[in-house]
Order: structure tokens, then sequence, then C-alpha cells
């Protein structure tokens, strides 16, 4: 294979995977995976792929079934035949009519850049707790934030107002708390 051309993973349909992976380039889960999958490229669920996982790459085009939160720098794709239970973070999202989407959307440069934010920030030391082990030694792990509580229409808080925007931009205007995830709430509301 020559440099110039593009190097693709498969995990095969007969293949089960648990645990965490890393690609540098391309990967196509064909299979079932659960854990974490992490690429610096594109990643691909195939539409026999059964993905109980969260996604992280550059982009993902999905046409199997995903159960875990989605995150990608540049794209989300949705195709047909499509099922995603997750919330979903991207600079761009194309969901083709027949896909099926269960979850939150933050969509645009803003959203990726306080992703990309909240990601450095529980991975600073600051934000680990340490977990005691068996042997008397400490083990960092990140700190659980708790799922913030989605207001009902007709509150004050709208209903995609989520990620750091300023639904009507005015200056009373404050975090509910949870580092930009979450709905916004004013003054009024009570939060601080």
């Amino acid at each position: 294979m020559s440099e110039h051309e593009p190097q693709i993973t498969v995990i095969g349909p007969d293949t089960q995977i648990k645990g965490e992976m890393t690609f540098e380039r391309t990967a196509r889960i064909l299979g079932r995976f659960e854990g974490k999958i992490t690429s610096g490229g594109e990643l691909q669920v195939g539409a026999t792929a059964e993905c109980v996982a969260s996604l992280d790459a550059t982009t993902i085009i999905v046409d199997g079934h995903v159960e875990g939160n989605v995150a990608a720098s540049d794209r989300i794709q949705l195709n047909s035949t499509a099922r995603v239970n997750g919330d979903v973070v991207a600079e761009k999202l194309i969901v083709a009519e027949g896909a099926s989407f269960n979850g939150r959307c933050c969509v645009g440069p803003e959203a990726v850049a306080e992703l990309q934010t909240r990601n450095a920030a529980a991975a600073s030391p600051d934000a680990r707790a340490q977990q005691p082990r068996e042997n008397g030694t400490t083990q960092s792990r990140p700190v659980e934030r708790p799922i913030p509580e989605v207001k009902p229409a007709g509150t004050n808080a709208a209903a995609f107002d989520w990620v750091g925007k300023a639904g009507n931009g005015e200056a009373n205007e404050v975090s509910n708390g949870t580092n930009g995830w979450g709905p916004r709430t004013t003054a009024a509301d009570g939060a601080a």
C-alpha cells in the first residue's frame, strides 16, 4: 500500500469488542462494540454495527445503531438507516430522511469549542478525584457531573438553548452551573 492511499481499519461484522479503541486515521465498525472509540480521522459505523459506546472523531458517519454520546470536531452524518440514542455535538450535522435520533443536539463551532474546553477541564489534575484501591494506594478518576434538569416548555429556558449560547442575548442570563451544558436560566429562575 502506498503512502497516499487511505488506510482504513475495519472491525468485521462477526467481531465483538468491549473496551476502549483509538485510531489515528479512518475506522469502519461493522460488528458489535461496547466502550469508547476515538479517531483522529473518520469513524464509520456500518449498517450491521451495534455500538454501545461513546464516539469521538473528526467526522462520524452512521448507518447502524449507536447507543451513546457522539462527538465530532467537524461533521456527524446520520444516513437513512442510522439509529442513534444519545447526545450529539458537532460543527455540522447532516440527518438523512429515515434516520432515527433520540437525544440532545449541540451544533456549531461554539458547541465544539465548549466540548473541547469541558474535556480539557475534565482531564486536568484539579478536576480529578482520588479513588482508593484495595492495596491502599489511590487511583485518579474523573469527577462525575450530574445531568442537568430540563425545564418544561413555557419556562424561561429555550428548548434548544444549550452549550453557552445566550437565547435572547440579554445580560441577565446566567449559567445553571453545569459549565455551559444544559438550559440557560435567567436570574429570576433562582440560578446562581
